[in-house]
């Protein structure tokens, strides 16, 4: 088939958010060799979301606990995940959030320049996944390396070096499995624990499920959550009226953080895979056709978002794709929410200025990631 565009070509890969924007009004419904179909209007993502019969997550070869599952076989699994994001489960680990977010911020203090993606944004994503899961501090580097191995491998493609991280990622946990499944940690303050005590099916959960579990989240966890502080964080050096507003009316932050995401994405797409024939935006798509829901250019679209580059505290929040819609909703919202608003407040709190560093500019973070991958900034006490 005759490809609309190229998603790895050095222009969209220049600025992907304006490419995205510029596909969504020429080629809403758009084929590459790359990605195959692309949805990038709101309308078209939403629509892919809620029709999980026709649009079924089961895209990998491998197993993906519950994302990469549909109905009923994903609402078995589902329900185990939202008993371990519980309110009552975010609300405790708010202070172990704050005081990773307090000492983070206070380190970068005293120097005239500070790179906010490694001094802050990345160590602070990768801390509180191993917080909240309770995993050793000893985690951490192998966490950060794994990461960016995982992102290399998503970037080629290549499904022999795809399983051979998942393989390795299930070697790093395989000793905390086995040291919970001898019972030397609690379910009320270790998930991993909790799924360890979790059944499904009228079974226990088998330990590559529970790897792919833990595995899900911190991909999750720690890509997202980097990428959404590094954008937060830009965003603000560049706007100091809001960035005032925000110091003295820090209840403003969770609507300010979800609309600053809304215009600048941290997660660029999200797959998907046809089981039947459809037709959107006048294109006919084949069954077994893989589709990539453009979450930037749906959140974006000017037909759902009045004026869209514009921050405005005034929209529609169940119009935001920034978690997703329908059965597939992001789970994790509540604890995500938490920590961006923990770290920007705490950004915030001991700050007095955050300010763009003259001269230098940052680096864009690439396809499959957003954001920045280098972002220098000044920080004033």
């Amino acid at each position: 088939m005759e490809t609309d565009w190229d998603p790895r070509s050095a222009e969209v890969l220049r600025d992907q958010r304006a490419a995205y924007d510029s596909m969504r009004e020429r080629c809403p419904v758009a084929f590459s060799e790359f990605m195959h179909w692309s949805l990038f209007r709101h309308e078209d993502i939403e629509r892919a979301l809620l029709d999980h019969e026709t649009f079924s997550n089961a895209v990998s070869q491998h197993l993906t606990v519950p994302n990469g599952m549909d109905p009923p076989e994903h609402t078995a699994y589902r329900a185990i995940i939202d008993r371990c994001f519980t309110p009552e489960r975010v609300d405790a680990f708010a202070p172990v959030c704050r005081g990773i977010a307090a000492d983070l911020v206070r380190n970068m203090l005293g120097r005239d320049e500070v790179e906010l993606i490694a001094d802050l944004a990345l160590p602070f994503s990768v801390y509180v996944q191993c917080a909240h899961l309770n995993w050793p501090t000893t985690l951490h580097e192998p966490l950060i390396r794994w990461t960016r191995r995982n992102y290399e491998a998503n970037l080629k493609r290549d499904r022999h070096i795809t399983s051979e991280i998942a393989r390795e990622f299930e070697a790093l946990i395989d000793d905390m499995i086995e040291a919970r499944s001898q019972g030397q940690s609690k379910p009320e303050d270790d998930l991993t624990a909790v799924l360890l005590n979790e059944r499904v099916w009228g079974r226990p959960l088998s330990n590559e499920e529970i790897a792919s579990i833990l595995r899900n989240w911190t991909v999750g966890e720690i890509g997202s959550i980097s990428a959404a502080v590094g954008i937060v964080a830009y965003y603000l050096a560049q706007h100091v009226d809001l960035q005032q507003q925000l110091r003295t009316q820090p209840s403003l932050l969770d609507a300010a953080i979800d609309e600053i995401l809304r215009m600048f994405g941290p997660l660029v797409a999200n797959r998907r895979i046809t089981t039947r024939p459809v037709e959107i935006g006048g294109r006919k798509i084949g069954a077994g056709e893989r589709i990539s829901l453009m979450w930037i250019a749906g959140n974006r679209d000017g037909r759902v978002f009045d004026d869209p580059d514009s921050f405005r505290l005034d929209r529609d929040p169940a119009k935001n794709l920034l978690y997703g819609a329908g059965v597939h909703v992001c789970p994790g919202a509540p604890l995500a929410r938490l920590e961006l608003r923990m770290i920007t407040e705490e950004l915030l709190r001991q700050t007095t200025a955050i300010e763009p560093v003259p001269g230098k500019t940052p680096v864009n973070a690439i396809f499959p990631s957003s954001g920045y991958a280098t972002l220098p900034l000044c920080i004033k006490r």
